[in-house]
């Protein structure tokens, strides 16, 4: 990904940008020295203004003068040299060292103008010419998909979204963990569950999987063949067994994702990476490059060479390959064919992290690779937890959470901490309706926006979309005109900071914004030239409350 790409040029940039020539200009032309390149940042307390820059700090010691001096220096000279200012800037002010700006409404009224404009174009970026392979989401084909395939899922799906919009060609990819000696496991499960149906003293294998999700499977075998497993020899029915459990259980999984919003580019094998003699092509590249060697039988990788606390083994004394070799094969496979690799990996994989990104420095792609984890997550109802142990074949389903609190709230509450951070899901909180249920309260505004559309003549909606926004000077309309010019930049990000939390939490402060005017304003005013321009931010504000929703993969209702 290009971490420096700009989001579109807006309105209030290019005032930014004005401010910023002026401000170099004037801090030359006073202490005969070059300007450093401003920054701009929101001032912690609204009543400072829409931006400040701590430029006169970065001045002050070459200048030999406190910053509140320089500051206002500059202001001073701006007053006088640059009158053009006060087109774009209400205020411009030094205060404590900082220049505090106000954007004067002219600036905010014309970034509505884009947004309606625009429309489903805003804050789409032009085609970067990069490919990104972006992996999330991965399980052993053992049993239903749980909550916490449901949390790297909605981050995953949410950032793809984000990805696409500005500009990346995504490519999304699941990891069917089919490869180790759980699916003999599950193999001997379904076969024990298959000869209870004939025989209830069958006994259950300690190591098996007991849950329920496992019988219609066997039942299934039973009724299409019969007895005829019974008497045949463990190598016979094993990899049977294994088989037709792992292609069940990975359909089911597919329709679970399906259910939940989310389709895959493609679901890749660790079995087939084997069979398909991948694995061997990693370790084969890792051996030409030289850093591989064998030690006591087995094969082992120069990890300590990229950063990793001791040398892997790739193949065992019996030749057999580790999880490691898998991951050389994998990754050399999608660092080959992709500009950048992401990995959204599940809990307790932190020591995983510098591995496999020092794998990707030894295959000669240093840098290409960014690997995240998605926490673990506390599923709580009335207060207590809810297991999630397919052992103990006590699991809380990601269809079970769905069915009771709906895709829309599951996949809001999963990405509204950043991925990093432990979640706590209140299914009970997930389906109040009231405004502490946070997808109810974005939702609401989307469908109070609605609701005030419909109230309004047809023919003032149409000419809202070209109507002249100078009306528009009331704090509350301002601020929230404010924040919908920032969605381009909050949907970058998102994409720069593997941080799909932004997104639910901007969708949160629009929905707050859009609440506050819809108090403060009352926007089917009766003079009519005051009712198209609210008619205008309204429209703008669905719009982007919409598209903010949409890159979650949570609807926008037109009524609740």
């Amino acid at each position: 990904m290009n971490r420096h790409a700009a989001p579109e040029q807006l309105p209030l940039d290019d005032a930014l940008q004005a401010f910023r020539e002026a401000a170099a200009g004037a801090a030359s032309a006073a202490y005969a020295i070059p300007a450093p390149e401003l920054a701009f940042e929101a001032p912690r307390r609204p009543e400072f203004g829409d931006f400040a820059t701590n430029v006169a700090f970065a001045l002050a010691k070459t200048a030999r003068r406190s910053p509140q001096a320089i500051a206002s220096e500059i202001v001073d000279r701006l007053t006088h040299d640059a009158p053009a200012l006060a087109e774009s800037f209400s205020s411009i002010e030094a205060v404590g060292g900082f220049i505090n700006l106000r954007l004067a409404p002219p600036v905010w009224q014309a970034a509505i103008a884009k947004i309606l404009r625009e429309g489903d174009r805003f804050g789409k970026a032009p085609a970067q010419n990069k490919r990104v392979s972006l992996e999330f989401g991965s399980a052993n084909p053992t049993g239903p998909l749980v909550v916490v395939q449901g949390r790297s899922m909605s981050i995953g799906d949410t950032l793809a979204n984000a990805m696409r919009l500005r500009g990346y060609d995504v490519f999304t990819e699941w990891i069917i963990n089919d490869a180790g000696g759980q699916l003999d496991a599950l193999g001997r499960s379904i076969y024990a569950r298959y000869r209870q149906t004939f025989d209830s003293e069958y006994p259950f294998p300690d190591d098996g999987y007991p849950g329920e999700y496992l019988l219609p499977i066997a039942q299934t075998i039973a009724h299409r063949d019969g007895e005829r497993w019974s008497q045949a020899p463990e190598d016979e029915w094993l990899p049977y067994f294994a088989k037709f459990g792992r292609d069940r259980l990975v359909a089911e999984q597919r329709a679970t994702a399906r259910r939940f919003g989310v389709e895959y580019d493609l679901w890749q094998s660790e079995a087939e990476l084997h069979e398909t003699g991948k694995v061997r092509e990693g370790i084969e590249r890792l051996r030409q490059l030289g850093l591989t060697y064998e030690q006591d039988g087995a094969l082992f990788f120069r990890a300590t060479q990229f950063g990793d606390d001791k040398d892997r083994v790739l193949l065992r004394r019996d030749g057999r390959p580790t999880y490691l070799a898998m991951d050389v094969a994998y990754h050399f496979l999608k660092l080959k064919q992709n500009d950048r690799v992401v990995d959204i990996l599940g809990p307790d994989h932190h020591g995983y992290i510098g591995r496999i990104k020092g794998l990707a420095a030894a295959l000669g792609y240093p840098g290409h690779l960014d690997v995240a984890i998605a926490q673990q997550i506390t599923l709580l109802r009335g207060g207590e937890q809810v297991s999630m142990s397919k052992r103990a074949g006590e699991i809380a389903t990601l269809d079970e959470i769905v069915d009771e609190v709906g895709v829309d709230a599951a996949r809001f509450f999963f990405i509204m901490l950043a991925m990093e951070s432990p979640l706590s899901f209140d299914l009970k909180l997930a389906v109040e309706k009231n405004n502490e249920n946070p997808v109810y309260y974005v939702q609401y505004g989307h469908a109070r926006i609605a609701s005030v559309l419909r109230r309004a003549l047809p023919e003032d909606v149409e000419a809202a979309t070209g109507a002249d926004l100078a009306p528009l000077v009331h704090a509350s309309e301002l601020a929230l005109a404010r924040r919908l010019s920032e969605f381009p930049a909050v949907v970058a990000g998102v994409v720069d900071h593997l941080a799909p939390h932004r997104l639910a939490r901007y969708a949160r402060d629009v929905a707050s914004d859009f609440h506050q005017f819809y108090t403060e304003c009352r926007i089917l005013a009766e003079e009519r030239a005051l009712r198209l321009a609210r008619l205008a931010l309204a429209l703008a504000a669905k719009s982007v409350l919409a598209r903010t929703l949409a890159l979650a993969g949570v609807s926008a209702p037109d009524s609740m």
